[in-house]
């Protein structure tokens, strides 16, 4: 079988086996010979009730191969009427992989994998009978049982086109064959000709085919007989695959039209010109309806020589001129016949222009292309003139050319399955690394890459062998298959499947003969697979030398260089080793000692000469998510070094305990490599470090800015590869201690992009929230523009250095690159903006949002004015984003979907007036399903088209000018288009659908009209050419960057197109220069364009610009010296740059190559970042890691289940955000983000909300009506400041300007304005008009302001204090204008180099101002001079207060003294005098109170007789001197609270704290009954005791000591101390009946005491080693559930296990009645994993409600009765905490959402009142009372239930 000549011209397969002698073929079942009547002759009868069991195979050993080389394969048989059968074809391709393709009328529709393709067949009926009229004219249902009256088939299938099309593959040969019940057979053949069963040989020598042109009739062995006369197509069906016709379904293999066949068959050798006819045309239908029904409804063309076409619409491309097109009775009516299409072609009268008309025909009787995905459905419409035909010959080979017109030149992107695999090549001059579900291979010195496509879903793991010439990939997903590639050649050599999911770890062998990789099983189990690959490079198979399912968790696996059959793996918890022998994988653990608990990283062996050490010398290293480094002995299969990575220890003083080895957080190490010189090691820190073997130094570090995931050492150890979680790739030059960065990319799906063709800039929008621009030439990463707000789409403008962006809030900016500033920002959008674009002339720009609204700006001004907004006129939703817009070439026009998804708007470019609107839902009449309009595109060159793609997956051809169809494309994609764009030249179409790119023939008058490519794993959000014609962009999981390879025309003049027209006046020139830059065109350009360093930012932004930044953070990635080498770790740390301002994070990247800095190269960029002051007086936000949910439901005003009742507490954390005014009694705090508006008189509350973070500061007018509230912004973001109207409790307004939190508020005397002071990291003053509410005026100065005031007598001064002394401010008011002048003095020289931190006026001449240190200096306003000093107290004064001659001062030493300063006045201006001097002026204290906390706020009377203080400890007090006393008003928790519990009758609740308090508070009044305290103590847990008397209420307390204390509420003292735990106590309760109390410790053991005599009764240990979260006792009867007691009690624990309890205390019985445990993912994303958390339903004890990590985010039910989970609730995040009561449920989480569910409907609500994510929520006993706490913050509710 060396030669293939032998199977020329085809193989008789039966004849060839001798099937019937069994010897070479096998039968299994009921397989028989009989005689069939039809065929006359004996055939194979194949029965059966089950396909597969009955069937014939060829050859028998499966094992051989028929080897047949044969192109195309016949099969003759017949289906048995009403039953199934199946037919295998195991076929060979060209990497030696085999392929089955399967058919059978079982199949519904088609699917395919890598290794299998399936096909529906859809059986045919007898000609004439009642299934075939039947089936004609259905268009569904036809897949099924073969019908009774069904006839013999000819089966032909094109083995080679049918691989190529679906799989992109190379057919070799074919294997074998299995033909299954039910059907007779009576032959298959193989051969490379095209022959046609109803051809004689008589009927083919007179058409002189012959097969040496490849086609001929079928051999007369193998040919049905047909009667004399007869027809060959009424007796029998020919059904060749793939199909000429149309399919239905989509790829399934049927019958074609019998009479098409014939007459595609004659016609392939001579054309037969039919007779000519009369058509009569109907004059132009202006109706537009009408027209459209007309072409989409037409005549059915009877099957005659002379076909009559009664009428014909249209189709014309409409002139300047209308015209009447009419045909004369000698028109000549002709049928071209091609392979691809038919068309009817109208030849007008000579002399008259009528063009050629095409006819479109009847979807019954129409050809199709056939395409990579689908048949291509044809209209065709008239040319523009007339056109000549090709011959039928020459047209069946015209396709696309070249071919392949795309190749794939560059990706920007890494990772996306994993970031943990890059590769060294053995040379290290290339890297090899995932980018989804493609294999890169970069060169480091040019960047150059190639690329190993293959894998159809994202890359999970890559493994070299030794010498680097053979590589191993694997890809995620359900469909697990491994790869091995010959690298040097870039061909797959090799595919293979055995694990059924998760390949998550690959390891070759040094010698490439032994492949180890780690999966998962179908039953989802741990699976270790190693393969033999010894002969893959000849061509051999891979085969499995041995596997095991184990329960071990295996992060890394690798095989020892030294040794193919051993192996070391580590994971969580573990660390094995592995060998294989004798055909078995064993394991044997490592004995890791007390370091058992561990979460292993990686694990490497060391380096070394094969032949310096014995095997059982080796050393492993491994390391830990704790920081741990182990040193293992391969021998002893022990620990032999253990080496800690700890951050560096903060230096604080209230710091008592210094962190060991063993204690304090370690720094995560994610990768570990080895050489024999040194180490490497990345970690969580994001650091890549290098130490020595014995870890005594660090010998080099770089930093970068994220977590690093993986590190690998060169070959020769002169590199180190490093890759960060955020999408960094780089290495580290040791020699040189240079770094480079190879790639970057978004973390995200890339959502949209757009090209700047003059400076070859690419900008980008993720859903990582950046937008990026890329150097297209360099693939550098120039800019990074981070925003709080999720970009959506972007757009270039034309000619300027400038780009716009939308994002998903609605909000539209524009940025100049040059000098890195927000030119413009607008909010007309109410949604997401969807569409972007400019017009090409850079007049206008064009914008669109998901809410239907359009707006448009004059982008020929720098601030892009609105010039018009026009609301619901753009289809609602996000679907069609980010290119929503289409405007044409000469700026005219404007298209878009709209307004509603069927319709489709063409409008004028400059005025947004609409002109045209096209219904394209009734352009299909037939369909079933109304067609909406997705993408619009204008064509370049002809500006009368505008291309419409649709969601039947057709393209439209749409005139601009009367909306007239020209032309569609049916079966564009298999899945909807994303994108379309046309070529400049429009030759050419570019089409986008899921995860392919199509480029197509723009006329679509070829045989093949389009070409397809794959390579992206997720769907193609856009795609477009770029502007100089030479490349295709394509962007989704990552940026692909095509080269496009067709010839570029020298102009359009030359195009042949048959839709060529005239340009129009308005068009302009191609070749206009603008700013003297030559524009893009199609001709290529001469030279590329070099990168360029972008200027410094501009630190100085206008204030008109200044006013529009709204709530984008503001903050800049400084440029870095690219030379500065990296520094050694003693050698110091690299100086950090000049910090500067500007609007957004920039990185500058485009000179770093090469880069010699650690701190460079994003590694990451040290800023000069502003220093937080010396001083408390300056608010700092709390630091959290809680995220704001965007997706609140938020409730109707009038059906809110919960009403907030009231506040506990006071933020001891905000600076001034406490008001009085004494006068109308006013008394507002704010606590979290909410402002509490209190009565003293009657203790009422009333809650202003609209805040989502912590309120920094408050501020009222004097005549308090207005009230100013400024919550600290979050992530950098602006701060908000609401103005709320005290009388209705309502927000007025929101504004925004200062970039960092609000330091102070302030309104003037007159409450003319309101002035706002930036934090330290915006230090800036804003004065607004509290008419408005307008910002009127704004100054940056030099250095942090911590405080402000208005003079009380003019409201034209006003002074401010800060770290670079006194700013004297003053307004001057010139009509509506306001200017602010500011004049700086600095401190006085007595004082020292100090901050001023406070100050007040005096009267109307003197300031008063304080220090860090304690001084109090005296000013006199006019002089602006100081002109006394005295210290006042021995620390910083952080609040001043002066009414009349008294002096109020609060420290941080918590002393809050009144001064009589009535000595001030008399002092003489020009004198300088300090307090010790005898100048006889003395300033006196009159009385003085220590608090309980630094002071932060204070107000008083006129007369500063009384009134109220705020501190630190979360503390109002109500002073008054005049009587010496003080009293409690408020009182909050100033750290954490833990937990917040009701005692029984609901009179009291307790909060126990961090800070080791237990509070009992009075539920009536809010008020603190009682408080204890620990010292040195966290309270973890508190409960009360159940209801017995008063007297006896007793609160139990877990504390972090492990123990346990009871008070007594009644006599407030400890009643009894309980010491059974050694760890803290995490949670705590009483039984039901009181006799004990239960408590669970850290390490998860419960322990029973009795509360009598405080002795530990019993120890639970069955939770040991998780923390247990949750402890609830109820009253129940155990009988029900099998088992004595009288109560039942459950646990939860951090292992998400359930332990549920039946007891009897007073009888000593406890029994486990049911273990819950919960199944979860290995591996967690976030910080820390939620709690696990279990409460009885109130309603029955009976079913137990459990949430914590799992595989699903939801709420779920389990039956104690029934031992099954009854039900599940969805949520939408982890629960923090959770809380039952009769029907509802609170849920909190760290989103700070506070849901209110129903449990039985799954009804909820959202409430976001707190500033934080929730740790506890609980409801009273009675469910008419809901607790819900975010760090301190205690809300209380009103439940009114849903």
């Amino acid at each position: 079988m060396a030669s293939k000549g032998w199977q020329h011209p085809y193989v008789n397969i039966f004849k060839h086996i001798r099937v019937e002698e069994w010897k070479r073929s096998a039968k299994e079942g009921d397989v028989s010979v009989y005689m069939d009547k039809t065929l006359k002759c004996q055939v194979f009868r194949i029965k059966g009730s089950i396909p597969a069991s009955s069937y014939i195979l060829i050859p028998k050993n499966t094992k051989q191969s028929l080897g047949l080389t044969g192109r195309f394969f016949y099969l003759l048989f017949k289906p048995t009427p009403a039953k199934y059968f199946v037919v295998h074809l195991d076929v060979i391709v060209e990497e030696g992989q085999m392929v089955r393709i399967s058919f059978s009328n079982m199949f519904k529709e088609f699917k395919f994998t890598p290794t299998w393709l399936q096909f529906p067949f859809l059986c045919g009926a007898a000609k004439d009978s009642v299934y075939e009229s039947t089936s004609r004219s259905a268009r569904h249902g036809l897949v099924g049982p073969a019908p009774i009256a069904v006839r013999w088939i000819c089966l032909m299938m094109d083995l080679k086109y049918t691989l190529s099309v679906y799989l992109s593959r190379h057919y070799m040969h074919l294997k074998s064959i299995k033909l299954c019940a039910n059907m007779a057979v009576k032959n298959t053949f193989t051969s490379d000709l095209l022959l046609d069963p109803g051809l004689s040989f008589s009927e083919a020598k007179q058409m002189g085919l012959a097969s040496s042109q490849g086609t001929g009739p079928i051999p007369r062995e193998m040919s049905f007989p047909v009667p004399k006369g007869g027809s060959w197509h009424d007796l029998y069906d020919h059904i060749k695959f793939p199909s000429d016709g149309t399919k239905l379904p989509f790829d399934s293999i049927q019958k074609d039209n019998p009479h098409s066949q014939i007459e595609n068959a004659s016609n392939q050798r001579s054309p037969v010109t039919k007779e000519s006819c009369c058509v009569n045309l109907s004059k132009p239908v202006h109706d537009r309806v009408s027209l459209i029904q007309q072409i989409t409804t037409p005549k059915l063309l009877p099957r005659k020589p002379a076909p009559m076409v009664s009428s014909i619409p249209d189709l014309g491309v409409v002139s300047t001129q209308q015209k009447d097109w009419l045909c004369g009775n000698d028109c000549q009516l002709r049928e071209s016949p091609r392979s691809s299409s038919q068309q009817l072609t109208i030849k007008p009268p000579c002399g008259t222009d009528y063009r050629g008309i095409h006819v479109y025909l009847h979807p019954d009787d129409k050809s199709s292309t056939h395409g990579e995905e689908n048949d291509e459905e044809l209209v065709w419409t008239p040319v523009s003139h007339p056109d000549t035909l090709p011959s039928p010959l020459e047209a069946k080979h015209r396709k696309l050319l070249p071919d392949p017109i795309l190749r794939l030149s560059r990706i920007i992107g890494f990772g996306g399955a994993t970031t943990k695999y890059a590769l060294w090549t053995k040379s290290g001059d290339a890297v090899v690394y995932p980018c989804h579900a493609i294999i890169v291979s970069m060169h480091i010195s040019s960047n150059q890459q190639r690329f190993f496509i293959g894998h159809t879903d994202k890359v999970s793991a890559l493994a070299f062998n030794g010498n680097t010439t053979q590589l191993a990939s694997a890809q995620s997903g359900n469909n697990s298959v491994v790869r091995v590639w010959n690298y040097n050649r870039g061909n797959c050599l090799t595919m293979f499947r055995t694990h059924a999911h998760s390949l998550s770890c690959l390891s070759f062998s040094y010698g490439g003969s032994i492949l180890c990789g780690v999966g998962k099983d179908s039953h989802n189990k741990t699976m270790v697979v190693v393969w033999n690959t010894r002969n893959i490079s000849e061509g051999g198979e891979v085969t499995v030398l041995a596997k095991s399912h184990t329960d071990v968790d295996i992060n890394t696996m690798k095989v020892a260089f030294f040794d193919d059959t051993r192996m070391v793996s580590c994971g969580r918890d573990n660390i094995r080793l592995w060998r294989v022998r004798n055909g078995t994988l064993r394991s044997c653990p490592v004995n890791l000692g007390e370091y058992h608990s561990m979460d292993f990283t990686d694990v490497t062996f060391e380096e070394g000469n094969f032949s310096e050490k014995h095997i059982d010398d080796r050393t492993l290293f491994a390391s830990s998510r704790t920081g741990h480094i182990f040193e293992i002995e391969y021998s002893r299969v022990a620990i032999k070094n253990v080496r800690r990575l700890l951050p560096a220890q903060p230096q604080h003083a209230e710091r008592r305990e210094k962190w060991t080895f063993n204690t304090g957080p370690g720094i995560a190490v994610n990768s570990i490599s080895v050489s024999s010189s040194f180490c490497a090691t990345g970690s969580e820190d994001g650091f890549l470090r290098l130490w020595p073997l014995d870890f005594s130094a660090i010998l080099l570090e770089a930093e970068h800015e994220g977590p690093v995931s993986m590190v690998s050492i060169s070959f020769d150890s002169l590199h180190v590869l490093a890759a960060t979680s955020t999408g960094n790739l780089g290495f580290l030059d040791v020699s040189s201690r240079g770094y480079n960065t190879l790639m970057r990319s978004h973390t995200d799906t890339v959502l949209g992009f757009s090209v700047d063709g003059i400076r070859r800039y690419l900008t980008t929008a993720s859903s990582d929230g950046t937008v990026r621009i890329w150097n297209m030439d360099s693939l550098n990463q120039l800019y990074d523009f981070a925003s709080e707000d999720s970009p959506s789409s972007v757009a270039f403008h034309p000619h300027e250095q400038t780009f716009s962006c939308g994002f998903s809030s609605g909000i539209v900016r524009v940025f100049d690159i040059s000098s890195s500033k927000l030119l413009a920002e607008h909010k007309q959008h109410r949604g997401e903006v969807v569409g972007l674009a400019f017009s090409s002339d850079g007049e206008f720009m064009y914008s669109a949002d998901s809410q239907g609204s359009l707006v448009l700006y004059n982008a020929s001004e720098e601030d892009h004015a609105v010039v018009r907004v026009a609301c619901n006129v753009v289809a609602r939703g996000t679907e069609r984003a980010p290119d929503a817009l289409a405007v044409s070439s000469d700026s005219r026009f404007l298209a878009f979907v709209g307004p509603s998804e069927y319709i489709v708007t063409i409008a004028d470019a400059q005025s947004l007036d609409e002109l045209l609107h096209v219904d394209v839902s009734i352009l299909d009449l037939e369909s079933p399903r109304l067609d909406s309009a997705l993408k619009v595109c204008f064509s370049p060159a002809f500006t009368e088209h505008l291309l419409v793609a649709t969601s039947a997956n057709k393209i439209l051809w749409l005139s601009t000018k009367t909306g007239r169809l020209l032309r569609q494309v049916s079966k564009v994609h298999k899945h909807q288009c994303s994108s379309l764009a046309v070529s400049e030249d429009s030759r050419f179409l570019l089409t986008a659908g899921h995860n392919a790119v199509k480029v197509w023939d723009y006329n679509m008058q070829l045989h093949i009209n389009s070409q397809m490519f794959i390579g992206h794993s997720q769907p193609i959000r856009q795609v477009s050419f770029t502007p100089d014609q030479l490349g295709v962009i394509s962007v989704g999981d990552a940026i692909f960057i095509w080269d496009f390879l067709a010839n570029p025309i020298e102009s359009l003049a030359d195009s042949c197109s048959s839709f060529k027209e005239g340009r129009t006046s308005h068009q302009k020139e191609a070749d206009t220069e603008m700013n003297g830059v030559q524009l893009s065109n199609e001709v290529p350009r001469q030279t590329a364009p070099l990168p360029s360093s972008p200027p410094r930012l501009d630190i100085s932004i206008d204030q008109a610009v200044q006013e529009g930044l709204g709530s984008l953070s503001v903050c800049e990635d400084n440029f870095i010296n690219p030379n500065t080498p990296v520094q050694d770790t003693d050698a110091g740390q690299c100086s950090e740059p000049r910090s500067a301002v500007s609007f957004l994070k920039v990185t500058d990247l485009n000179n770093l190559s090469p880069v010699n800095t650690s701190c460079t190269d994003c590694v990451q960029v040290n800023q000069n970042k502003p220093v937080r002051p010396d001083c408390y007086r300056h608010f700092n936000p709390r630091s959290k890691t809680s995220f704001l949910d965007q997706a609140v439901v938020a409730p109707q005003p009038s059906e809110e289940g919960l009403k907030l009742k009231a506040v506990i507490g006071y933020n001891g954390n905000g600076r001034g955000n406490m008001v009085w005014s004494p006068d109308q009694g006013l008394f507002a705090y704010s606590c979290g983000c909410v402002v509490v508006v209190e009565y003293l008189h009657t203790g009422s509350q009333r809650h202003l909300q609209d805040h989502s973070e912590e309120i920094s500061c408050l501020a009222v007018t004097n005549d308090a009506q207005i009230l100013a509230s400024a919550a600290g912004g979050n992530n950098d973001s602006s701060s908000l400041i609401c103005i709320w109207d005290i009388q209705n409790g309502t927000c007025r307004r929101t504004i925004t300007y200062h970039k960092g939190a609000v330091q102070s508020l302030a309104f003037s005397r007159d409450d003319r304005f309101l002035l706002s002071v930036g934090d330290f990291t915006d230090p800036g003053l804003a004065l607004w008009s509290s008419k408005n509410f307008q910002l009127l005026s704004s100054v940056n100065v030099s250095g942090p302001v911590h405080d402000a005031a208005f003079s009380p007598s003019s409201a034209s001064q006003m002074a401010c204090v800060g770290s670079h002394g006194v700013h004297f401010c003053f307004l001057h008011t010139e009509s509506s204008d306001v200017d602010l002048k500011v004049q700086r003095v600095t401190a006085p020289a007595e004082v020292g180099d100090v901050e001023l931190t406070a100050l007040c006026y005096h009267m109307d001449y003197f300031l008063f101002t304080s220090t860090n240190q304690g001084h109090v200096c005296v000013w006199d306003v006019n002089m602006q001079r100081c002109f006394m000093t005295w210290e006042a107290d021995d620390g910083e004064i952080g609040v001043l207060l002066c009414r009349g001659n008294r002096l109020l001062t609060g420290s941080s030493t918590r002393w809050l003294r009144l001064w009589e300063v009535e000595a001030v006045q008399n002092m003489k201006l020009k004198e300088k005098v300090c307090c010790g001097e005898d100048s006889g002026t003395t300033v006196s204290v009159e009385q003085e109170i220590m608090l309980d906390g630094m002071t932060i706020s204070a107000a008083f009377d006129s007369t500063m007789d009384m009134g109220i203080v705020g501190t630190t400890a979360g503390t109002l007090w109500y002073i008054n001197w005049s009587e010496n006393t003080s009293i409690r008003l408020v009182s909050g928790h100033k750290t954490k609270v833990n937990d917040v519990v009701f005692c029984f009758d609901e009179s009291h609740f307790a909060t126990c704290s961090e800070d080791g308090s237990v509070r009992a508070w009075s539920t009536s009044s809010y008020e603190l009954v009682v408080q204890f305290q620990v010292i040195n103590q966290a309270c973890g847990c508190v409960c009360w005791s159940p209801p017995s008397s008063k007297d006896t209420t007793c609160i139990a307390a877990g504390y972090s000591d492990g123990t346990l204390r009871i008070f007594r509420l009644a006599s407030s003292e400890m009643e009894m101390k309980l010491h059974p735990h050694h760890v803290a106590v995490t949670a705590i309760q009483y039984s039901a009946n009181g006799h004990v109390i239960l408590s669970a410790g850290k390490n998860g053991l419960v322990a029973i005491s009795s509360p009598l005599h405080g002795a530990t009764i019993r120890t639970i240990k069955d939770h040991k080693g998780a923390t247990i979260s949750t402890i609830q006792c109820v009253d129940e009867q155990c009988k029900k559930f099998g088992l004595e007691g009288n109560e039942m009690w459950l646990t939860a624990s951090s292992d998400r296990r359930v332990s549920v309890w039946a007891s009897d205390w007073a009888k000593e019985k406890c029994d486990l009645l049911d273990w819950l445990s919960f199944p979860a993912p290995a591996s967690f994303t976030g910080d820390s994993l939620p709690p696990s958390l279990a409460a009885f339903y109130p309603g029955d004890h009976g079913l137990v409600v459990y949430t914590g990590y799992a595989v699903e985010k939801n709420l779920t039910f389990y039956s104690l009765a029934k031992k099954q989970i009854i039900k599940t609730i969805a949520l939408p995040h982890w629960a923090t905490c959770i809380s039952l009561s009769s029907q509802l449920i609170a849920v909190g989480s760290k989103g700070r959402v506070l849901k209110l569910v129903k449990s039985t409907s799954g009804r909820f609500q959202d409430f976001l009142p707190h500033s934080d994510s929730l740790q506890t929520c609980r409801f009273s006993p009675t469910g008419k009372l809901l607790f819900s706490v975010a760090y301190n913050e205690i809300l209380l509710w009103d439940v009114l239930g849903l």
